[in-house]
């Protein structure tokens, strides 16, 4: 085990009495506190009135977590959380009955990024109606943030040491502390696919606020641009590439629920494959309008 990384960090932030505050939370919140902020400046570049952008936490909010909430429990735990009454309360309340038959406080155990990606998009399907904005530009302002958030969120699974790589020989293989990292009854060191994800949103996102500034900037570029707000490349470009990322990267996984062993591909590169379609669609449509 010389040379690998020992990872077991407390997953609380701080704790006042019986109350805490957990890094993955906090990580949640965090990035979405970075979305909000960067689509405040973005409309602020694009002089979007201020009362339309202050809706725009809620919807978002509530779309992610709802999203990634039942996204989780439909795709990949239905067996628990669909047959019974019991299930179905917890997949909604933030609960977990006990064998007594009480209550524990559990928060949302089990959120799903796919699941997360459709409820934030049906979330401002609704926010544009009520808004009178045009789709694409909300899409696209909105794309360019989330690579943040979603590189604070795999971040937060990396303090959870959930989510973990398959076992590994290199020397930045992290050593998990957990029942799941075990391999032979020992604990083994494994890809740190959070942080591999992490990297990869993170570079995502500079990517995205580049091309956006190299358009912003540009005063006598085109504004029929294929890169200009409004055309849906930065929707396309947010979705084709973290889903590319994401069903390669899951080679490196061990799998998160036991029906998919033996499947050639997990349900994460099931589900990300027409994201990525979508996304190529709307950047070659992009294109296609300003051609």
């Amino acid at each position: 085990m010389v040379g690998f990384i020992d990872w077991q960090p407390s997953v609380e932030v701080f704790s006042i009495g019986s109350y805490s505050v957990r890094w993955y939370s906090m990580l949640w919140c965090l990035g979405l506190l970075f979305a909000y902020l960067i689509v405040q400046r973005l409309y602020k570049h694009q002089k979007i009135e201020e009362e339309k952008f202050e809706p725009l936490f809620f919807y978002c909010f509530v779309g992610v977590l709802v999203g990634a909430r039942l996204g989780h429990c439909i795709f990949y735990e239905p067996s628990y959380y669909l047959t019974s009454w019991k299930g179905f309360i917890e997949m909604l309340v933030p609960f977990h009955q006990m064998a007594d038959g009480s209550w524990k406080f559990t928060g949302y155990e089990g959120l799903a990024s796919h699941g997360g990606t459709i409820g934030l998009i049906i979330a401002m399907m609704l926010y544009w109606r009520k808004m009178k904005l045009k789709p694409w530009v909300v899409m696209d302002n909105i794309a360019i943030a989330v690579p943040a958030t979603a590189c604070c969120i795999r971040l937060g699974n990396l303090m959870n040491s959930e989510i973990i790589g398959n076992p590994t020989d290199l020397a930045w293989g992290f050593i998990f502390h957990t029942r799941e990292a075990l391999v032979d009854g020992a604990l083994a060191p494994r890809h740190p696919a959070q942080l591999y994800e992490a990297i990869a949103y993170l570079v995502i996102f500079v990517a995205g606020a580049l091309i956006y500034w190299q358009w912003y900037k540009s005063q006598g570029m085109p504004e029929k641009s294929r890169i200009a707000v409004g055309t849906g490349f930065y929707f396309g470009f947010c979705l084709a590439t973290i889903f590319t990322f994401r069903f390669f990267i899951e080679f490196l996984k061990k799998e998160q629920v036991s029906f998919e062993q033996g499947m050639p591909l997990d349900m994460g590169q099931l589900l990300s494959i027409p994201f990525v379609i979508l996304g190529a669609w709307c950047m070659w449509r992009a294109k296609k309008q300003a051609a």
